[in-house]
């Protein structure tokens, strides 16, 4: 009996626990019924910002702020942070929340995206932050991207596609004495831009990368992780887009061109 209330109220507990997760069913109650790609002004946290998509803000503040995903232990007061990926900037608000002195540089492609980023910094008074309107890639270029309107934009999949800048980042990491944490979010970007700085992270002290594997294509987890494991990091993988009978169904229910997607925690001793 005891073990069946725990299994019960294991998700309740928790998502009562801390002030960021009562504030996740806060906003849950009062957004969770928005339709779709319809801007809000949203207050949280002494923070105030504008959202294009109220759907996948929630998630992004739950595991932003509620699971805080990307909580970090640092030496100093002011870190540095390559954000890459930033979107509306619910995870640089995250980062300033922890670090308020933190210097970061928040990539984003999507130019729409990158306004809402632009405003929500701008609203909160923000300083120390650098947003570059770019896709992070393996070279400077300009590349196809497909904007979603919210957090689902992509250099890899998409019917319509706009061209848009493209930076190297191996040249930005190569130019840091050290980088408190690197977050790559990039839609797919990943692999290509990973095997590209994979002699430029020995400055990177944490590394979280967002993988995405997509039919039709060679799986390149083990790649990814082995340039890991040579640059001196340990990791930990969430499955970020779990499949009952992962023999019978093949591919990700929400995303059908995936069949893999993960989130890896990198970090060094």
């Amino acid at each position: 009996m005891i073990l069946f209330f725990k299994i019960l109220f294991k998700d309740i507990y928790h998502l009562w626990r801390t002030r960021y997760s009562r504030t996740f069913l806060r906003l849950a109650f009062q957004y969770g019924d928005v339709g779709r790609y319809k801007p809000r002004e949203i207050n949280f946290l002494n923070f105030e910002i504008v959202v294009p998509d109220c759907q996948s803000f929630l998630w992004q503040f739950k595991e932003i702020f509620a699971d805080e995903n990307y909580r970090f232990l640092s030496n100093t007061s002011s870190p540095l942070i390559y954000n890459c990926g930033a979107n509306i900037g619910i995870d640089t608000l995250y980062f300033k929340h922890l670090y308020p002195d933190a210097h970061i540089k928040a990539f984003e492609a999507d130019p729409t995206i990158a306004g809402y980023l632009s405003r929500n910094i701008q609203k909160n008074n923000l300083q120390n932050i650098e947003i570059i309107n770019q896709a992070v890639w393996n070279e400077n270029t300009t590349i196809s991207f497909s904007a979603e309107g919210a957090d689902g934009g992509s250099v890899i999949v998409g019917a319509k596609t706009t061209q848009v800048p493209a930076i190297r980042l191996k040249d930005w990491l190569e130019k840091e004495t050290m980088i408190d944490l690197l977050k790559m979010d990039i839609e797919g970007a990943e692999v290509a831009v990973i095997r590209d700085c994979k002699n430029s992270l020995g400055r990177i002290r944490h590394l979280f990368i967002e993988y995405h594997a997509y039919l039709g294509e060679p799986q390149a987890l083990g790649e990814i992780l082995q340039i890991l494991t040579d640059s001196g990091f340990r990791y930990f993988i969430r499955s970020e887009a779990d499949r009952k009978q992962p023999f019978v169904n093949r591919t990700n229910h929400k995303t059908p061109v995936m069949d893999l997607q993960l989130n890896i925690f990198a970090y060094k001793e």
